[in-house]
């Protein structure tokens, strides 16, 4: 990256033109000095610009040192660049946060990272993609997450996890965690899941539900592998069939005809329970039309986490709603069909059939 950068910016005329566009991108690709001044700047400094025959160019910043300048007050080349600087406010906010006991306020946090609350917001939607708060509240659920898991107690485990009290962590975790806490600490003992295996036109397809919605649609040419990696998914569950005439059934169809017709508007509640990172991702590929496809970049732009792609590619790959979360609208850069849980011939066929 830096030999392509010196290359772009390797003539006095290049270097130049961008600090007459405060090009970010010359950012430590050299230094430039006015001789009028004795002050040595980046290339981007907001400074008023100098006349052109006032300015010199130096590689390094040791070297308009050694030539007697000094650094500029106003864009303070000796300090790290303000994407560093950036990058460095949220890495020490995200420790406060990780370390603190109790939910940090914004205020507090931003005062100790030395930057306004607002500027601290905005840089955690641009960085992560969420707010510190909704960072905070991933935090805590995981956190209790694993305590209950582990096997501790819940009314230990509020605490411990960082809720100042019961009703706020039944408030605040029961969604993210996608099942009350009490039910993670058994791992699904006592909870039900109906499911029904039938034919459809991408294969056998298994459809399982909870009392609150759809929790699983995957695919595949043996039904004991079906049930099996349900069974794994919640090993203290009870499994069962789908009773005719129930709310299950009547969702397990509906399902079931959606597949059919996958560019309709599907209508049946879902239980979707991932981190909070994947249910991000997992609602920005709800938003992709049918007979559309997005990459994986612009995904990961499109939820505010432009340098996420390998996560979002990993989120797209934990999707346990197959269809209904169409992971399968997603595709390479270069427009390729890229991996797809299921395989990518059902993806080939479902889009096939999207655009058709």
């Amino acid at each position: 990256m830096l030999e392509t950068t010196m290359t772009r910016y390797d003539t006095e005329e290049a270097r130049w033109a961008a600090m007459e566009r405060r090009d970010a991108a010359a950012e430590g690709a050299f230094w430039i000095a006015v001789q009028t001044t004795g002050i040595y700047c980046r290339p981007g400094c907001p400074a008023r610009m100098p006349k052109r025959e006032n300015v010199s160019f130096f590689d390094t910043r040791d070297a308009a040192r050694m030539a007697g300048f000094r650094a500029c007050k106003r864009c303070k080349p000796d300090e790290p660049a303000l994407a560093e600087r950036q990058a460095k406010a949220v890495a020490a906010a995200v420790k406060l946060i990780e370390a603190a006991a109790a939910a940090v306020k914004l205020d507090d946090l931003a005062l100790r990272v030395g930057v306004s609350p607002h500027h601290l917001h905005r840089l955690f939607k641009s960085q992560l993609g969420v707010t510190p708060k909704q960072y905070a509240d991933a935090l805590r659920a995981g956190r209790l997450r694993d305590i209950l898991a582990a096997g501790g107690r819940v009314t230990d485990a509020v605490y411990d996890a960082g809720f100042g009290a019961p009703s706020r962590m039944y408030d605040q975790a029961g969604a993210r965690l996608g099942m009350a806490p009490s039910e993670i600490k058994r791992q699904g003992e006592n909870m039900e899941i109906r499911y029904t295996i039938a034919d459809s036109w991408l294969g056998r397809a298994l459809v399982a539900a909870t009392e609150k919605g759809i929790c699983c649609i995957q695919f595949d040419d043996d039904d004991q592998m079906l049930t099996d990696e349900l069974q794994q998914r919640f090993p203290n569950a009870t499994l069962a069939e789908a009773e005719a005439g129930s709310d299950y059934a009547g969702w397990v169809q509906q399902t079931l005809a959606f597949i059919e017709e996958p560019a309709t508007a599907p209508s049946m509640p879902l239980d979707i329970r991932g981190t909070a990172f994947q249910e991000q991702v997992w609602r920005a590929l709800m938003t992709i039309r049918a007979g559309e496809t997005k990459t994986y970049s612009e995904v990961a732009k499109a939820i505010g986490k432009p340098k996420a792609v390998r996560a979002v590619a990993s989120a797209c790959g934990a999707n346990k709603i197959a269809v209904i979360i169409p992971c399968h609208r997603v595709i390479g850069k270069d427009g390729s069909v890229t991996g797809y849980r299921w395989g990518t011939e059902r993806k080939q066929k479902l889009l096939a059939r999207e655009s058709a």
